[in-house]
């Protein structure tokens, strides 16, 4: 029997300039090497890596697509030539990991493209060498397309120093990352779904801060655990680690251990439109030595704090934070700490058009401690709330705005003065200004 939907889906891919890849019977389209005519068995029980990589080594001389029918080959150690181009049935064209050292791996290769194949990792040691189930370094033309990548015992991609597109790939079960791309140089990584990973989802990131440009959006990431512990390091559905002007948007992020969307020392790191339900620390978060992020139009709905931009004693600074809905935040996380906060940022950046509901401890926070340096927070919602806005009255602090905020049902407090976590000023808003000169606090409505 014929599936009339691959059918369809196969003539589509047809139209598009891929290879046809719903056809039962597996023939090959005009002009490509069938792996089959060259000694690949689906099915067979034998490895049959030295045939693959014949295989691939003729086809990268001359430059020919090569196609996978159907069926299950066990393979190891697979290195990749200068150029690749691999097809085959989505679902059904199976690489099956056999346990010997790594699976597939390319070093400076001109044109990696894989698609519509099922990389397997059958929970398979992988050697001690090897950083993840698919590796690539120093590729500057990657397309991993339309594959299936399960039962990774490290990385499930694992890249370093790439440039292309990871894209419409199902990505599950690995032991540490999804998707661990270093180094990378104009990387897209879009429309992906990953679940049930140990570690983390997507993590990009440079060994030393500097550009990096990869954007990462409309994926879908879900049920991320933080297997190796840590208090941040691990467990979050993305990850920019040192990586300057990422972009970040549209993904659909849940049930992350840590944080949905997590920027560490990463500079001109833009986080929009983003959908953001139950993480168990900070849902979004811009920490350390970063200078310049917007954060923007996302949802996040359940989490221990809501969007974090923190850090001014590390370096921490500059951005934006508006039209985000943040709602039903708990002060429970994974470790002891400050939970149960909405909205936090500490210098240089301006809160306006939020709304927040169901924040336990504070609705806004700005500042911690000495750390507070020219802030705005303006025309936000705030509802249902410990307190409405905690703001710093440590001695030395610098300015902030507090004018046009709406704050209703704060059971501590509207506007707060901290020092620290100590109260040091019950309601700013019935308090002289003149014993702070360093803020404005105005035509906020408090009921």
């Amino acid at each position: 029997m014929i599936d009339r939907r691959r059918v369809l889906a196969g003539l589509a891919g047809l139209a598009s300039g891929n290879i046809v890849l719903g056809i039962a019977s597996a023939q090959t389209p005009s002009g490509l090497m069938n792996a089959g005519d060259f000694g690949l068995q689906a099915g067979s029980p034998d490895d049959q890596s030295a045939k693959l990589s014949a295989l691939l080594a003729q086809a990268s001389s001359s430059g020919q697509q090569v196609f996978l029918p159907p069926g299950t080959y066990v393979v190891s150690d697979i290195q990749l030539p200068a150029y690749v181009n691999l097809a085959g049935v989505p679902g059904q064209s199976r690489l099956v990991f056999g346990g010997y050292r790594g699976f597939l791996k390319a070093s400076g290769s001109e044109r990696i493209q894989l698609s519509g194949i099922v990389a397997d990792g059958d929970d398979r040691p992988l050697g001690e060498g090897s950083g993840g189930l698919i590796e690539a370094g120093n590729v500057s033309h990657l397309i991993l397309d339309n594959c299936d990548i399960v039962g990774a015992r490290k990385n499930a991609i694992d890249l370093f120093k790439c440039g292309g597109r990871v894209e419409r790939n199902r990505i599950s079960g690995a032991s540490d990352a999804a998707i661990f791309a270093a180094d990378s140089g104009g990387l897209q990584i879009t429309g992906n779904e990953i679940s049930d990973c140990g570690n983390g989802g997507i993590l990009v990131q440079r060994y030393e801060q500097g550009r990096d440009g990869t954007i990462i959006a409309g994926n879908r990431v879900s049920r991320i655990r933080a297997d190796s512990g840590g208090t941040g390091q691990n467990g979050n559905a993305i990850n920019v680690f040192r990586a300057d002007n990422v972009v970040v948007a549209n993904n659909i992020v849940s049930d992350s251990a840590f944080s949905a969307i997590r920027g560490n020392t990463a500079s001109n790191l833009q986080v929009t439109a983003n959908n953001c339900t139950a993480s168990g620390e900070t849902a979004i978060y811009s920490e350390f030595g970063f200078v310049g992020a917007v954060i923007a139009n996302n949802l996040v709905d359940g989490a221990a704090n809501g969007i974090s931009m923190v850090n001014f004693d590390g370096g921490g600074r500059m951005g934006t934070c508006s039209g985000n809905l943040v709602r039903n935040l708990s002060t429970k996380g994974p470790y002891p700490a400050t939970f149960g906060v909405g909205i936090a940022v500490e210098a240089d950046i301006a809160v306006t058009g939020n709304v927040i509901e169901n924040a336990p401890l504070y609705g806004i926070q700005l500042g911690w401690g000495p750390y507070m340096r020219n802030l705005v927070a303006t025309g936000n919602i705030i509802r249902t709330s410990g307190e409405g806005i905690y703001v710093s009255v440590v001695k030395g602090v610098g300015a902030a705005v507090i004018t046009g905020n709406i704050i209703q049902s704060a059971s501590n407090g509207g506007i707060v003065g901290h020092s620290w976590s100590d109260t040091t000023v019950k309601d700013l808003t019935r308090k002289s200004v003149a014993d702070y000169p360093n803020l404005i606090v105005a035509q906020n409505v408090i009921n």
